[in-house]
This record gives C-alpha cells, sequence and structure tokens, in this order.
C-alpha cells in the first residue's frame, strides 16, 4: 500500500505561473482593495465590480500555466496516495495532472446560485448581471469570500489526520482557519516546509524546512521523500 502523502498548498505554489498572491506589497489584489471584491458586503453593494474582478481573475487562470512544483505532486502519485488540499482557487493543480484535489475556498473555473451553494455548474467565459441559475438566483462566483465560513474545513481536518509525511507549500499560515490545519497533522510526521520564507510553525515538531521557491522547493522534497521508501 502507498504512504499517504498530504500537502497543504497556497498562493505561493501558484505565483510562479503568474497568478498574484493577495498579500503582496501594496496590500491590494489585482490593483482592489480586498474588501471592495472579496466579501458578502462588496457583493451587497456592487455585483457587477466583484464579477468584474472574478471575471478578469478567471481569464488570468486561463492564460496560466502549472509550474514545475504542481507537476512534480501529479508525479508523486506513483509513489504516493497523495491528498491536496489546497487555499487557491485556480484548477493548476488539476491541469498539471492532480487527481485528489480539495479546494477549501472554492474553485474559480465553477459558478453557483446565490440562493443555493450546491447548484454549481463550470463557467468558462465571464458571470454577467442577470445570469440566472435554474432556481432564479443570480449567479456568483463557487469561491468562498473574506467574511464566509469555509464548508471543507471539516473534510480538510480529516485528511490532515490521514497523513504518513505533509507537505506546506507557498502558504503564509496567515489565513484562518485553513492555517490551523497544520494542527491535525499528528506529531510524529514529517512535516516539509517550502516557501522562500519560512512561516512560523509554532511548537509542531518534526519540521524540513525547505527555504526556496515552491518550484526550487518541491524539486528538493521530492527526493527527500522518494529516499524514504
Amino acid at each position: 500500500m502507498k504512504p499517504t502523502l498530504v500537502v497543504l498548498t497556497g498562493a505561493g505554489i501558484s505565483a510562479e505561473s503568474g497568478l498574484k498572491t493577495f498579500r503582496d506589497s501594496d496590500g491590494l489584489w489585482e490593483g482592489y482593495n480586498i474588501e471592495d471584491v472579496a466579501t458578502p458586503r462588496a457583493w451587497r453593494k456592487d455585483p457587477q465590480l466583484v464579477l468584474d474582478f472574478y471575471n478578469f481573475r478567471r481569464q488570468n487562470v486561463r492564460d496560466a500555466q502549472p509550474n514545475a512544483a504542481h507537476k512534480i505532486l501529479a508525479e508523486l502519485e506513483s509513489d504516493f496516495n497523495v491528498h491536496i488540499v489546497t487555499q487557491n482557487i485556480d484548477d493548476l493543480h488539476e491541469r498539471a495532472g492532480s487527481t485528489n484535489v480539495m479546494h477549501l475556498h472554492g474553485e474559480i473555473m465553477k459558478m453557483r446560485s446565490v440562493l443555493n451553494d450546491e447548484l454549481t455548474y463550470p463557467v468558462a467565459g465571464d458571470i454577467k448581471l442577470g445570469d440566472l441559475a435554474v432556481d432564479g438566483g443570480q449567479y456568483r462566483p463557487h469561491v468562498v469570500w473574506f467574511e464566509e465560513s469555509v464548508p471543507m474545513i471539516v473534510d480538510a481536518a480529516a485528511v490532515m489526520h490521514q497523513a504518513d509525511y505533509f507537505i506546506l507549500v507557498g502558504t503564509s499560515l496567515q489565513v484562518y482557519p485553513a492555517a490551523g490545519l497544520v494542527d491535525y497533522v499528528p506529531d510524529h510526521v514529517s512535516k516539509y516546509i517550502v516557501d522562500k520564507r519560512i512561516p512560523s510553525v509554532g511548537h509542531y515538531s518534526n519540521i524540513i524546512p525547505v527555504e526556496q521557491s515552491a518550484t526550487e522547493g518541491m524539486a528538493a522534497v521530492r527526493k527527500l521523500l522518494l529516499d524514504c521508501l
């Protein structure tokens, strides 16, 4: 039986594919204040602005390509039972070939009715005001906004608990509740932390810091993991 490798990824893994993180130095996300485009309040105030922002981001995701870090994680499925839990709303893990991906914060390539969180559809182009689901609700991006609950967090915690090996790559551990998921990884499990700036990992044991970019760091971690087999 293959050992279970659990991976928690954040914006840093997709940054090398050209997708900006929302914690860039200017405090803006693609030139917008987060409060104006990524909260329920923003949607109530100006749904057109919110749709425009996510339509723009969706185009960016379509134009981006999976990088070496995404591809390494997909290739590791040959030797490990890989579970990816991602904070990212892009589909780069899937396009790289990963087959078991849980999106904590939703998926930008899907849309849903404002009246039913579970009524989702794929979306390739733009979402427009007046585009309605079968239940009559306006379509919105299928993403979890700030100030909204994270429905997948309980399932994600259960996945963490299954880890024989754990990788944290490209996340600052500043966004909750996702940052708290590391608490559910068993203490004895080796925890590889890949980031150009290693985040504070508090009281966790068996930490193996890999202070490199996602692409360079994942190449190093792949070798370390395969040497464990």
